[in-house]
This record gives C-alpha cells, sequence and structure tokens, in this order.
C-alpha cells in the first residue's frame, strides 16, 4: 500500500555521499524533528529531472526555508556515485541532501516504485513530492506520468506551505 497523508515514513537506510566518500544514513537521521521536504525522481540526469524538477526546488530553496523548512532532499534508485556526481553537476551539493535508493528498497517500502523495465530503466521510483513533520507526511503529490513534474514541483509543493 502506497505512502499517505498521516502515514509515517518508514525508517530505510538511504546511502550518501560525504567527504569521507560513501556512507549510509537512516531516514530519521534526516528527517525526525524537523520540518522537511522530500522530492523523488525517477533517475539522475534523466531529462525532466535534471532539467526542470530539480532546478526548481535548487531556485526555491530560499522560499521553502523560509516557509519553515528545515531540510530539503531528492531520493532517486540511483547509485551514490551517480548521485553525488548529479549533485555537483548541478551545483545542488551541500544545499539539497542526496539519497541514494540504489535497491529501491525505500520506493518499494513506500509503495511509489515504478517500473520501467520496458524503457531499459528497471524498477525505479515514481515522481512525487512530500513534506513531512517529524517524519509524518503532511502533503503528498504523486505524478500520474514519470516525465511530468508538475504536481511534485516546487512550486505547487510551496502553494500547500
Amino acid at each position: 500500500m502506497a505512502i499517505e497523508v498521516g502515514s509515517r515514513l518508514p525508517n530505510t537506510t538511504f546511502r550518501t555521499f560525504g567527504p569521507d566518500g560513501p556512507g549510509t544514513v537512516m531516514a530519521d537521521e534526516i528527517f525526525a524533528g524537523k520540518k522537511a521536504v522530500l522530492f523523488a525522481v525517477p533517475g539522475a540526469f534523466t531529462p525532466t529531472c535534471h532539467k526542470n524538477h530539480l532546478p526548481g526546488y535548487l531556485a526555491r530553496l530560499d522560499e521553502l526555508k523560509a516557509k519553515g523548512v528545515d531540510v530539503v532532499a531528492v531520493t532517486a534508485v540511483n547509485d551514490v556515485f551517480v548521485m553525488n556526481a548529479w549533485a555537483e553537476a548541478t551545483g545542488a551539493k551541500d544545499k539539497i541532501v542526496f539519497l541514494s535508493d540504489g535497491g529501491a528498497d525505500f520506493a518499494k517500502a513506500i509503495g511509489l516504485e515504478l517500473d520501467a523495465t520496458a524503457g531499459g530503466l528497471g524498477i525505479r521510483s515514481k515522481r512525487y513530492a512530500v513534506v513531512l513533520d517529524d517524519m509524518v507526511v503532511t502533503y503528498l503529490a504523486v505524478e500520474d506520468q514519470p516525465g511530468k513534474a508538475d504536481q511534485s514541483s516546487a512550486e505547487r509543493l510551496l502553494e500547500s506551505l
């Protein structure tokens, strides 16, 4: 069953890239006790994700912080090295938290995995955005098509805050 407003985020392990290289972090280490925005993309460097979805959050980071958001994070079913390269390529490193869900464990745990095998991408995450208050979902927008970033855009999310 897919996560919904009122659901608690599962305390899943993510991979991140820190000063000492790859490591792991639990969801509660990032989101517990905080107001947070988490958005997901089907894949780093893919057209909509790279040119539209992530740039919108990066451009509106100050507006999100002004609305009380403590942390903005993005997750994708990519390995930690790809996520780190994407963070560096977009200028978002140290501004947005990049969470690798390489095996789609998190996407599956919240019921938002996407089977993109027909397109050669395997199992990915659906595109969505959530607002969390101490790990509890207070806002959720899931796109009906992976190539769209309308409902889950930073602009739309800002309207909900």
